[in-house]
């Protein structure tokens, strides 16, 4: 049958018209089949001089049986254990996994969390992982080094030889605290953006208002700063209204009469935190002084444009 798979008919056929000395475009017209078909199947099946039509057969059955995949690999739950229902508890390991998939953690390492999760122990070693998962050791090793790197696993000497990997009870917390420093992280430089390019100009404006984006989700991770904290910001926001002069960390410390770190401390507040700073943003000159600024993102390109032609 043109486009199917040769049977074994047709590899008699191939073999017929081999020792008759046809070409392999002759015998893929009577076969009815392209002429690679036929190339490629003599070719992997002992070429012109070797081929065999039953040899070539059972090759290419044991060939397809090779790559046949494996059925999905299911992790083992001992009966009863716990007086669980091993059935449930299959069913919702896979769907935990499922959801971490679906929240953008690769699925490999979705799946060796939620095994992780769900062992009572809450540690496994490598070849345990591998065993359950029925998986490569290597698929393994790389899951385990993303998920090193989100610090939501960590390794720690077994009773035996060897290590274990471990999920401590306040995995999502580390996994917060982890997010919110990449916020943070994200914000300053779409901060830093901001200055380079100019807060006037369209890539400077995207740029800051990504970075206060940044900043807010950080803050609110983070549990924001503290109520001393808003209030020290606030303060050495005043004093630069005040001064209406740039000035630096010293000058701010000798003026309010507060340590320099109190000072430096209360600038990062007013930097990290835009939402406790109003309608004013603080801004830093590469002379190291510190001055206030009006937020432009509060107004439309319309009213800038409109406020600085009546300056």
């Amino acid at each position: 049958m043109p486009g199917g798979r040769l049977s074994d008919q047709d590899r008699r056929d191939i073999a017929s018209g081999l020792a008759e000395g046809l070409g392999y475009a002759e015998i893929a017209r009577r076969l009815g089949r392209p002429t690679s078909t036929i190339s490629r199947e003599v070719a992997r099946n002992g070429g012109p001089d070797g081929y065999r039509a039953d040899h070539a057969h059972e090759a290419t059955g044991w060939r397809a049986r090779r790559r046949r995949p494996a059925p999905p690999a299911e992790l083992p739950v001992a009966a009863g254990a716990g007086g669980r229902d091993p059935e449930a508890v299959r069913g919702f390991v896979e769907q935990f996994a499922a959801l971490m998939v679906q929240t953008g953690l690769p699925r490999m390492a979705a799946r060796v969390l939620a095994c992780l999760y769900t062992i009572d122990a809450g540690a496994l070693t490598a070849a345990e992982l591998v065993e359950r998962l029925r998986v490569s050791p290597a698929s393994v090793s790389k899951a385990i080094g993303y998920l090193e790197g989100l610090t939501v696993v960590r390794r720690e000497r077994g009773p035996r030889r060897g290590e274990r990997y471990v999920v401590d009870d306040d995995v999502w917390e580390r996994a917060w605290t982890t997010s919110a420093r990449a916020n943070a992280m994200w914000a300053d430089a779409a901060m830093q953006g901001a200055e380079i390019f100019g807060a006037t100009t369209t890539a400077g404006a995207r740029l800051d208002r990504a970075g206060r984006f940044f900043a807010r989700l950080s803050d609110d991770m983070a549990g924001g700063p503290t109520e001393a904290a808003v209030g020290d910001a606030l303060t050495v926001l005043a004093a630069l209204v005040h001064a209406s002069v740039p000035l630096t960390v010293q000058q701010l410390a000798t003026g309010l009469g507060w340590p320099p770190d109190r000072v430096t401390t209360a600038l990062h507040d007013a930097e990290q935190h835009p939402n406790i700073t109003g309608p004013v943003a603080l801004r830093r000159a590469a002379s190291g002084t510190y001055a206030i600024t009006a937020r432009l993102d509060r107004l439309t390109a319309t009213q800038r444009e409109s406020l600085g032609h009546r300056r």
